[in-house]
């Protein structure tokens, strides 16, 4: 058997060589052609490396690297930007292994063919299978087979942007009436997805209906979104569907409203929303926790006034919006000011942590805290992190930290396993760590992506000199107040939860 190992040791020193190298004895025509041959075996290194993927899939291997799932795998260790769309063109182009054992071809052989000999690269491949998804089920495999071998060769000349058109073209051929597709393929085509926050800290949220997701769309927007309903510009605007509103005022809202369609809808969409959450549609409880707005903020930014929040969802919030929200607000549970509102500590009187519990581990942690997770708050569970439940763990906001699901399995005294233990030093001290199995013992580390903008304060604090009592009292702040651990104290209201961490 060829040694893999040493092949790919002599590929990298060969790809130092090359960088290390210049063109500058070449022609123009051996330097455009040398740009030619390099995206080609740029691109069959991806067909080779869908390959080892395929290979670490089989074997669970991901799993000797600290990695839970073959999907954290290609996130962390090949930091593959898009790493459910890689797996799905591993499935189409790689021989994958039926459930009696046996290899069956690739799904997609020609495309996988043009990949393999560099012709192609993966934006094509993303094209022609988004172009295949679409053939409605009732295709026969014959004409599904003649559908994929044309766009494997549209491939070879097309960009992957006029790929999709091709495939227009082929989908009206084989359903040019538009009556084979069926329920089925709605099912399979229906999504909704939103986008990550920008720099405005604005989302993009794009979907696919289906038809009576889109009928029950168009009705709510009928109403909710007409000139002058919940217009959050016009203090005096109808809220809510407006069916109770004199028809007179609705008339004169309407006549102040010089918001666009699209600017109406997204009012109509977050008046809903507000509805759902605010009106005891989503229930008592989430995880735990109140299926409401949930903030972590500091005393600082609210009397400053500036700032971003994170939410236990995940999501950021202008301090401006926190303050809006909080306008509008009661208060109803105060929660632990120095451990006295709620009982923090059960021991073993109950497995489950208690809401005051969470809010607690959500103020410290703001997410799952295996380090490099991105799982937000909300969609934690408990980890008893000083001892399993099963082994004596006690249920103390001391002992425990919050995990998503995947994370929280994957503890436990096996090699390919993971331990918790708390930090006794540093800006993480007080919180739990993750370390592997491993001999000698991994680094315990912990889960900096939630808590970004408290290292950087940390770190800038320490090379600033401490406030004398003077400063203090120009600042209008009085004395230095005692340490933030003694004065963390969180509110939960009806419509959002503040973590006044001092």
């Amino acid at each position: 058997m060829s040694n893999l190992v040493a092949k790919y040791a002599a590929l990298q020193a060969l790809v130092k060589e090359i960088a290390e190298g210049a063109a500058d004895a070449h022609d123009d025509e051996t330097v455009a052609q040398l740009a030619i041959d390099h995206q080609t075996v740029v691109r069959q290194l991806e067909s080779i490396g869908n390959q080892r993927i395929l290979e670490v899939s089989d074997r669970d291997a991901h799993r000797t690297v600290g990695c839970v799932t073959v999907t954290e795998f290609l996130q962390t260790k090949l930091r593959i930007t898009r790493p459910k769309k890689r797996l799905q063109a591993v499935q189409a182009l790689e021989p994958m292994h039926a459930m009696t054992g046996e290899k069956l071809p690739p799904v997609c052989p020609n495309t996988a063919r043009e990949l393999a000999a560099g012709t192609i690269g993966p934006d094509h491949v993303h094209a022609v299978l988004d172009v295949l998804k679409k053939i409605p089920s009732v295709v026969d495999a014959e004409r599904r087979a003649f559908a994929e071998q044309t766009l494997a060769e549209f491939a070879t000349t097309l960009t992957p942007r006029e790929i999709g058109a091709a495939g227009v073209r082929i989908l009206a051929h084989l359903d040019p009436d538009g009556t084979l597709t069926d329920d089925r393929d709605r099912a399979r085509n229906r999504k909704l997805n939103l986008g990550c926050q920008d720099s405005q800290l604005m989302s993009k949220l794009t979907a696919t209906l289906d038809p009576i997701a889109r009928a029950l769309f168009d009705v709510v927007l009928a109403k909710w979104a007409a000139p002058g309903m919940n217009n959050p510009d016009e203090e005096l605007s109808p809220i809510g569907d407006g069916g109770d509103i004199d028809a007179d005022l609705l008339r004169e809202a309407a006549d102040r409203d010089h918001r666009s369609q699209s600017q109406r809808n997204h009012d109509a969409f977050k008046a809903l929303l507000d509805a759902a959450v605010n009106g005891g549609l989503l229930g008592g409880s989430h995880r735990g926790l109140p299926p409401q707005i949930i903030v972590s903020i500091t005393d600082a930014q609210l009397r400053e006034h500036a700032g971003v929040a994170r939410t236990a969802a995940g999501s950021d919030l202008p301090m401006s919006d926190v303050i809006k929200l909080a306008a509008d607000a009661q208060t109803h549970l105060a929660v632990f000011s120095d451990v006295t509102s709620e009982p923090l500590f059960f021991g073993r009187g109950r497995r489950l942590a208690s809401q005051a519990q969470r809010l607690m581990a959500f103020a410290q942690y703001k997410g799952c805290s295996k380090d490099d997770c991105t799982t937000p708050f909300a969609h934690t569970e408990m980890h008893h992190a000083e001892a399993d439940w099963a082994d004596g763990g006690l249920t103390d906001s001391t002992d425990m930290a919050p995990a998503c699901g995947r994370h929280n399995r994957a503890v436990g005294p096996e090699p390919h396993q993971w331990s918790t233990e708390k930090i006794t030093d540093g800006p993480d001290k007080g919180r739990y760590g993750w370390r592997r199995n491993t001999d000698p013992p991994d680094k315990l580390r912990a889960n900096h992506l939630h808590r970004i903008d408290e290292l950087v304060q940390h770190y800038s604090d320490i090379d600033k000199p401490p406030p004398t009592d003077v400063e203090h009292q120009l600042a209008g702040e009085g004395l230095p107040r005692a340490p933030a651990q003694a004065q963390r104290f969180d509110i939960t209201w009806p419509d959002m939860v503040i973590d006044d961490a001092a």
